[in-house]
């Protein structure tokens, strides 16, 4: 152990004798190390973002919408189909054996939304119970609506995080009153903050809940207006067991609704599975390309490593000579070229590393993309500078290690 210490100090000794040239050796490694952590970070911090997205539409759940029309389209489309309806729902509950439950969404066209102490832009949804459940949404404060509320017809809301924050600034909003259009809604619950930032994901608009009003679904129907040709939903969501294959299941779904519409095409489905393995397949392409960045980045970090042990092979060919004289063997000098080349490599890999997380910081920052640190990606890329280290130190060592001592004394 000791042998190893005085190894890489006489090593650091050595290096720092020719510090414009160490320096600019450490560069290639500070930037290729840097950009391949920076990346990966992004990448990692992308991906994370990605699931959560998923996760807010419920990988086991199949969701149906409806299509939007124009009032004419509409018209002599309701001479076949009444559109998305709860009975649709309760259809599919009944005869797919894999569906296990559903939850419904319709959007509520709203004038005007406040409070005595602010308005907000929001959206308003009337929604079934389960919604919660299948949107994996949590509290801050207050409790969810239940069945009996829906039942009941009950004039409750719940308010997203960010709408509770427009209506209610400063204020505990449990309890308080929220005015959409002419009906009063009192106010038991709040959403949490939510994780992701987004609410679009592959093209597909998701999550949105924190500026939203949640009330229950048949109070909307009932005490709220609606366009007679409008179809009673907008969205539902059917969980489907975790056995059966999501793709076939939503080929099933799609022809039983389709039926039910008289043989008209007016919904589309998503299957939030088949999006996150589209995601997966993207993210590994993404890692595949980072690793071969790496890999050139690092190979040019490794040549760099070589021509300067190279160089100073060439220029301690006297100090080689003599260390042979004196009795140093050929392991002897072989072990100090190579714990240079390591020392360098490993100082290069851990400034890259502090490179890369300021780096993948700053464009996090000024992009407003989602960045997260990646311990793997951090170890990996200090080991394979070791090993860069190592190889790349290999061959000029072995030259040196292999000087005639005689001849290396009488080198100019």
């Amino acid at each position: 152990m000791n042998n190893y210490k005085t190894l890489i100090i006489d090593a650091i000794s050595e290096l720092s004798s020719q510090k414009l040239r160490t320096f600019l050796t450490l560069l290639g490694m500070i930037f290729g190390v840097g950009a391949v952590i920076a990346m990966l970070n992004i990448g990692e911090g992308a991906e994370k973002e990605a699931l959560a997205l998923i996760d807010s539409m419920g990988v086991n759940n199949i969701i149906v919408e409806s299509k939007q029309y124009t009032a004419d389209e509409l018209k002599e489309l309701r001479e076949e189909s009444l559109g998305l309806s709860l009975a649709d729902s309760e259809a599919a509950v009944k005869t797919l054996p894999f569906v296990t439950d559903f939850s419904a969404s319709k959007h509520i066209k709203v004038h005007d939304i406040y409070s005595d102490w602010g308005k907000s832009p929001s959206e308003a949804m009337g929604i079934t119970p389960s919604y919660f459940e299948h949107g994996n949404l949590t509290l801050s404060q207050g409790r969810f609506f239940d069945s009996n509320d829906d039942i009941k017809l009950a004039q409750v809301v719940v308010l997203g995080f960010d709408t509770a924050k427009n209506l209610f600034p400063n204020n505990d909003p449990i309890g308080q009153f929220v005015k959409i259009n002419h009906l009063w809604l009192e106010v038991i619950g709040v959403l949490s903050a939510p994780a992701q930032s987004k609410d679009e994901f592959q093209g597909v608009a998701v999550g949105g809940d924190r500026n939203r009003l949640f009330i229950p679904l048949l109070t909307s129907m009932k005490k709220l207006k609606v366009d007679t040709l409008d179809s009673q939903l907008d969205t539902i969501k059917l969980s489907i067991d975790k056995q059966t294959d999501p793709i076939i299941a939503a080929s099933a779904i799609s022809h039983l609704i389709k039926q039910r519409h008289g043989d008209v095409d007016d919904f589309t489905l998503l299957v939030p599975a088949a999006l996150l393995e589209q995601q997966k397949q993207t993210q590994q392409i993404f890692n595949i390309v980072m690793a071969c960045v790496a890999g050139i980045s690092l190979l040019v970090g490794g040549i760099g490593i070589m021509n300067i042990m190279l160089a100073n092979v060439l220029e301690r060919t006297r100090e080689i000579g003599l260390l042979r004289a004196v009795g140093a063997t050929q392991k002897d000098i072989k072990q100090q070229f190579i714990a240079e080349s390591f020392t360098i490599s490993i100082l290069g890999g851990i400034l890259g590393v502090l490179f890369g997380q300021l780096l993948a910081a700053l464009i996090g920052f000024y992009s407003g993309w989602a960045v997260s640190w990646s311990i793997p990606a951090i170890v990996l890329a200090l080991g394979i500078c070791m090993l860069v280290g190592v190889g790349f130190g290999v061959f000029p060592a072995i030259k040196a290690s292999k000087l005639n001592p005689i001849d290396a004394l009488h080198s100019d």
